[in-house]
């Protein structure tokens, strides 16, 4: 007798992950309110992360290092009508539960959704960042991943999942998606700001946006994982 098919869920949180032990526990009790599946991809941590993300019920998978192939195995093996994708050291707001039903129940297939963006620390260089972001989400249409996005199976599979790039998957994937199709949900998707500490607010911006600009002007992902540390 053949098994009958398992439920849909309507929605799945997928999380790319490569030495995130450190802040993934912080991540998952964010996402608690979902009550979804939560898929964690591993790039081929060192640390606890894959052994962490798995008592903490995951379903862990592992991929080659790259949240391009991470992203994309993870949305493979999901079953939610709706995907949610969040980097491993970004947690969520209080209220982001909310701010996602109501976008899942009033729009269709079409429209993607963002968060607004935060960083875990309370110097003004990180305020004066988060500024900068909102900006470029406002005017460029630009979201990064490390902000989140959320979007019906549908759309993502219509527009052909992300690609697996080692860099720059989030931006390849916006910018397919379109700005119009984009929709800013009133909560915050909180990121560790333990790069911006140790590089500098000013270096690290600094490496961000030469690295876009070097992969506007064509030059391939592959090329730009040093440089971009």
């Amino acid at each position: 007798m053949a098994q009958p098919e398992a439920p849909r869920l309507e929605l799945s949180i997928v999380i790319p992950t490569l030495d995130s032990a450190d802040c993934l526990a912080r991540t998952m009790a964010s996402i608690e309110p979902a009550h979804g599946e939560v898929i964690v991809v591993d790039g081929g941590s060192r640390d606890e992360t894959a052994a962490l993300a798995g008592s903490l019920g995951a379903k862990v998978m592992t991929a080659t290092t790259g949240r391009g192939a991470q992203l994309a195995i993870g949305a493979d093996a999901a079953r939610g009508d709706w995907l949610l994708f969040l980097h491993g050291d970004t947690r969520l707001s209080q209220g982001w539960w909310d701010a996602a039903k109501r976008f899942m129940d009033k729009h269709d297939e079409s429209r993607a959704a963002y968060f607004r963006y935060a960083l875990d620390d309370a110097a003004p260089a990180a305020r004066r960042l988060e500024a900068v972001v909102a900006w470029r989400c406002r005017l460029l249409g630009l979201p990064y991943g490390d902000q989140g996005l959320l979007i019906s199976r549908a759309f993502y599979n219509a527009l052909g999942g992300f690609r697996p790039l080692p860099l720059m998957e989030d931006v390849e994937f916006v910018r397919r998606l379109g700005a119009k199709h984009l929709t800013l949900l009133d909560a915050h998707a909180i990121t560790s700001a333990a790069r911006y500490r140790r590089d500098g607010y000013l270096r690290r911006s600094l490496r961000n946006v030469t690295c876009l600009m070097l992969y506007f002007l064509g030059l391939p992902p592959r090329s730009l994982v040093r440089l971009y540390g």
